[in-house]
């Protein structure tokens, strides 16, 4: 029980870090980071110990990395905000996955399905 207590609380503290991390970002992709993290530690629930400890670790390395991209004084001081993706690592994604990102991309630069990109 100790343990599946200590879980949860690791969960929420990450859930709100990140969340909170979210405020430095510029007003117009906010509400839609916000979004994808709630849908995807809903979506995560359930799941088994094993996809929570790559859940846990991929999301930590997220917080981390936006603290580092945002800097001390937010957005006004910060690089710019994301990353590359290496190949490797979109070879591993799941076909769902790819869709997400495709889809979190068009929302975030404001583009349609229709445009070239």
């Amino acid at each position: 029980m100790t343990s599946t207590t200590s879980h949860l609380n690791r969960v929420r503290i990450l859930y709100k870090t990140i969340l909170r991390l979210h405020r430095g970002m510029p007003t117009e992709i906010q509400s839609l980071g916000n979004n994808y993290v709630r849908d995807e530690f809903r979506r995560h629930k359930n799941c088994n110990e094993i996809e929570a400890n790559i859940f846990m670790n991929e999301w930590t390395d997220y917080a981390i990395s936006l603290a580092q991209q945002l800097g001390l004084k937010g957005p006004i001081s910060a690089k710019p905000l994301g990353k590359n993706l290496q190949t490797k690592t979109l070879d591993e994604l799941r076909d769902e996955q790819v869709y997400q990102l495709y889809e979190l991309m068009l929302a975030a630069t404001g583009k349609s399905k229709n445009e070239k990109h």
